[in-house]
């Protein structure tokens, strides 16, 4: 853990997972601040940010060679974390596996549909719904109700696989944003039709990672990837109204695996991660205007 203020390291490192951590969420289990993490090592581990401990056992997925994604949200209630990767059955339709937080039991039946590994999840909420939506490399992003398990409407078709998702809002209209290959894509959530063209990112080498917020009072995306030949990495901020960029691309001595927005002392900022190992932060406040 890192103070954003300062920039320092808050304790030591948490020796999450021995084969590497592919995905970290933030959440809370009875009060408690916790941090869930997804490796290499088929589980998900649920770990007490207060103490530095893990809690109770790690949740082992079974037959899969990683855990790609994790998401924690609630629902019915319960605080429940949701976990995708490739564990898939005899039909070859990958599923997407929830579990209760609290108790590390299986929550449910899981959701069933996707033919291709599923990398990305993000939950949210659509006419008092809680919603799940998961991005996969059969080239779809599907949404899912959390509490009937049903699909709802058609999957929304990209041309290639589909690495990355997140929920956002443009002027009252909730959209979900995809990334494949080296493009993103903004959708309408309620009607699942695409909206405008897709955006190319210029990341050469695929976008990696993107997240959703606000940035000088307009809704923004933003893209993390490599970039050109030497193997540098970018950052690039697009209007989620316009489709255009905001500001220059920021630079990165190595690509770019994750992002998130945040806010620092009254600043937007971006923290990523890069192939360096380094986590970095950035002033978006300024860059942007």
């Amino acid at each position: 853990m890192w103070d954003l203020t300062t920039g320092d390291p808050i304790g030591e490192p948490i020796a999450a997972h021995p084969e590497g951590v592919t995905s970290l969420v933030l959440g809370e289990v009875d009060g408690q601040p916790v941090a869930v993490t997804g490796g290499y090592d088929n589980a998900v581990r649920i770990w007490d940010l207060t103490t530095r401990r893990l809690v109770g056992d790690p949740i082992r997925i079974g037959n899969t060679e990683r855990v790609d994604a994790v998401a924690v949200g609630e629902v019915s209630g319960r605080a429940v974390v949701i976990a995708a990767g490739d564990w898939g059955d005899a039909t070859h339709k990958l599923p997407v596996r929830v579990w209760d937080l609290a108790t590390h039991e299986p929550f449910g039946e899981p959701l069933v549909g996707h033919t291709g590994l599923v990398w990305s999840v993000a939950l949210g909420e659509m006419n008092g719904r809680v919603i799940v939506v998961t991005g996969s490399n059969d080239g779809t992003t599907r949404v899912w109700d959390l509490t009937t398990r049903k699909q709802i409407g058609d999957p929304m078709i990209s041309s290639t696989g589909v690495g990355d998702v997140a929920l956002g809002w443009v002027d009252g209209r909730q959209v979900v944003i995809s990334s494949d290959e080296k493009d993103i894509r903004v959708w309408d959530l309620a009607a699942h039709q695409l909206i405008g063209a897709p955006i190319p990112t210029g990341h050469t080498y695929g976008v990696r990672a993107l997240t959703v917020g606000e940035v000088n009072g307009r809704p923004v995306v933003l893209t993390g990837g490599g970039y050109d030949e030497d193997g540098g990495g970018a950052v690039q901020v697009w209007d989620l109204r316009t489709h255009k960029p905001l500001g220059g691309r920021m630079r990165y001595a190595n690509w770019v695996g994750d992002i998130a927005i945040g806010h620092v002392a009254g600043k937007v900022v971006a923290v990523t991660g890069d192939g360096d190992g380094d986590v970095r932060m950035r002033d978006l406040s300024a860059s942007t205007r």
